[in-house]
């Protein structure tokens, strides 16, 4: 399907996908559903190529409308939201750049991907995380070397927490070169579900959630040809993070945004069955504290984004990215707090609504960056530290 131009189309679109999503959340949370289906419908409407460039045959959303529309998935559907995030932060980066000359080996690496994701429906995924270093590039034990004959790669390693496992189609795989212990020194491989030699593990019992099919993901010697080699070059992954960070650290924000709205619409529908309770100025005040919070988090969230667009790379597009990355996942614990003083035994009851989504809510401080690495980040802005220096940060 193609998405239509007009974006305002394509928000209403994103909430008629997501009203089917909203109905398979509870289930696929129970274990019970199919945890294919909500990407199934994501793909089926078109939303894999939301940031392809129009000339590739994508909507070529910018990194603002690209977080309204899924902060609109995530108000529906959390987990399918940062699925479809997982997706789009892979491809983001070459979205980005599609006005951009570049060489030839790069440039056909770019189309490549494009036709597989807009023609081929092909989903995408992040394998970065390991066992032991977790995201951070500069600790990764996953190694690759050349083939004898030099037309691919052998790559050899574990990831952690993959989401989408054995959904997606692709999954970047950053590595460092088995001959250099520069730290520095990592290149992207796009590595198929299907090569020879990968294998996934059970799907993670989360606390929530589970609709990301996450699980660990073993490369025993993959072999992947020379055109999966990220750009068809080596060496560019820890540079592009460190100078623009934004789909790295931020790009889950978007989603977590519309879990904590989602909240709110529970509080109020649930306050609603009960109009006397409702009258209550304590009550009022209370859910007017929960409104002013979810507008300061949307604003900076939308100014952050539009900054993006106006000054990818900048330093206050980067310390802006962090800032509402901070925000939003700083809501989980106030929300909470509002939502069962509010609502009592509705916000912990299995059967309702509410304690699902303040479970999901949850994980917006675990993705990175964490809080605490945003402080870091906006502290360090702050006090003049060159943020476009990579030794300024552990990455």
């Amino acid at each position: 399907m193609t998405l239509p131009d007009d974006f305002d189309k394509i928000l209403e679109a994103a909430h008629e996908a997501g009203q089917q999503l909203a109905a398979l959340a509870a289930g696929v949370d129970a274990r019970t559903g199919d945890l294919q289906e909500p990407y199934r419908i994501l793909a089926e409407a078109g939303f894999l190529s939301l940031l392809v460039p129009r000339r590739a045959g994508g909507a070529g959303l910018g990194f603002a409308d690209y977080w309204r529309v899924l902060s609109a998935v995530g108000f529906h559907n959390g987990a399918a939201a940062l699925g479809l995030n997982m997706h789009n932060a892979v491809i983001g980066p070459l979205c980005e750049s599609a006005d951009t000359p570049l060489p030839p080996m790069a440039e056909e690496f770019r189309m490549w991907l494009f036709d597989e994701v807009v023609n081929g429906r092909k989903m995408l995924a992040s394998a970065a995380s390991e066992p032991v270093g977790g995201a951070k590039l500069r600790g990764l034990r996953t190694r690759y070397r050349r083939t004898e004959d030099g037309e691919g790669f052998v790559i050899t390693g574990e990831k952690s927490f993959v989401s989408l496992a054995g959904i997606a189609d692709y999954y970047a795989v950053p590595a460092r070169p088995e001959d250099s212990d520069d730290p520095g020194r990592i290149s992207h491989f796009l590595v198929s579900k299907d090569d020879p030699g990968v294998t996934f593990g059970e799907i993670h019992n989360l606390t929530a959630m589970y609709g990301t099919s996450t699980t660990n993901m073993i490369m025993d010697s993959v072999t992947v040809p020379r055109f999966r080699l990220f750009l068809g070059i080596e060496g560019l992954s820890l540079p592009k993070v460190i100078r623009e960070p934004h789909w790295m650290v931020a790009g889950y924000t978007g989603a977590y945004l519309g879990i904590a709205e989602a909240v709110q619409q529970a509080v109020v529908d649930h306050l609603a069955a009960a109009p006397q309770r409702a009258q209550s100025p304590v009550v009022q005040r209370n859910v007017g504290l929960l409104a002013a919070r979810l507008h300061a988090a949307r604003a900076l969230v939308e100014r952050a984004g539009e900054v993006v667009d106006l000054e990818r790379g900048g330093v206050r597009a980067n310390t802006l990215v962090h800032a509402a990355k901070y925000a939003v996942g700083d809501l989980g614990a106030e929300l909470t707090r509002i939502a069962l003083s509010l609502c009592g035994a509705a916000a912990v009851s299995r059967a309702k609504p509410i304690e699902r989504l303040l479970r999901e809510l949850q994980y917006g401080a675990v993705m990175p960056a964490k809080p605490e690495e945003c402080l870091e980040y906006l502290g360090k802005a702050a006090l003049g530290v060159d943020l476009l220096d990579g030794k300024s940060f552990s990455w």
